[in-house]
């Protein structure tokens, strides 16, 4: 008997189908992971403007206190409350949609003693509960 060489001709390798499958499940769980980031991200937004919002009201709560006056009277500058705070707060949803996003005042709005600061940002949602 003769002794005869079988060759195998399989390069070792991936099948475009084999491909397109991972391909499809790489896209089908961007798909779901997507929007649920995106979905995060702006809850922890309006999360963190709602604290801010917070913590301007307690400065101009303690602005108003150490300066006798008295609900209903005047509203304090950014500059008066800025002492009470230990830095600038803004909105993050603002990004670069404000022209000047790094200021305070072009976050939020400062109302009278005794009434809830406001987001200039995104009004709607981000309000103190």
């Amino acid at each position: 008997m003769k002794a005869t060489n079988i060759r195998n001709n399989r390069n070792p390798g991936f099948t475009l189908v084999e491909i397109m499958i991972v391909v499809a499940i790489i896209g089908l769980l961007a798909a779901i992971a997507i929007p649920n980031f995106v979905r995060a991200r702006t809850s922890s937004q309006t999360n963190a403007c709602i604290n801010n919002l917070r913590q301007i009201d307690g400065a101009c709560e303690q602005w108003a206190l150490e300066n006798k006056l008295q609900t209903g009277g005047t509203a304090p500058t950014a500059t008066q409350v800025k002492a009470y705070l230990k830095s600038w707060v803004t909105c993050p949803s603002a990004g670069g949609a404000v022209a000047d996003a790094t200021s305070m005042a072009a976050s939020y709005t400062l109302n009278v003693v005794g009434t809830a600061p406001a987001c200039r940002i995104v009004a709607a949602t981000h309000v103190m509960p």
